[in-house]
């Protein structure tokens, strides 16, 4: 069976993440569930990475907690998305926590329908077959299996 990689990173403080990264994680537990069940008929199964980021590596960039890559490609590319930043909790302090910004909507927290569109277009890049692959060239009517000229 094929892998469909999805690694998901957030600060974790203490043991704590904020809300927002909070309910990207259910989120996510919610769409590999659904991701598993479609998929499977394809022979791909989604497998999830999570990674915690420490205070030290959020304070130097803090739009890299809540970030989600799905088959090494960041999601917000799969959606044709922004990153933005706005004000979050306690958890990260003075600094601002990052946001999805997709089709003029702002998302704190990464809802799991855009998780699943995301797994879906990468879904559909790993079983599309390679270029040699996809049709005989003109000249033959079927399996001819021979060069044209």
């Amino acid at each position: 069976m094929k892998r469909l990689p999805i690694v998901w990173q957030r600060l974790v403080n203490a043991g704590e993440t904020c809300d927002r990264c909070g309910s990207t994680g259910q989120a996510i537990a919610a769409a590999l569930a659904k991701l598993a069940v479609a998929l499977q008929p394809l022979g791909i199964q989604p497998v999830l990475e999570t990674r915690a980021i420490d205070e030290a590596a959020f304070r130097l960039d803090p739009s890299a907690s809540n970030r989600i890559w799905i088959a090494g490609t960041p999601m917000e590319e799969w959606l044709g998305a922004s990153v933005g930043m706005s004000p979050c909790c306690s958890v990260c302090g003075d600094l601002p926590c990052r946001t999805l910004d997709v089709a003029g909507t702002s998302f704190e927290a990464i809802p799991e329908h855009l998780i699943v569109k995301a797994a879906l277009m990468a879904a559909a890049r790993i079983i599309e077959p390679s270029p040699a692959a996809a049709a005989p060239p003109a000249c033959c009517t079927g399996s001819c299996n021979t060069a044209c000229s």
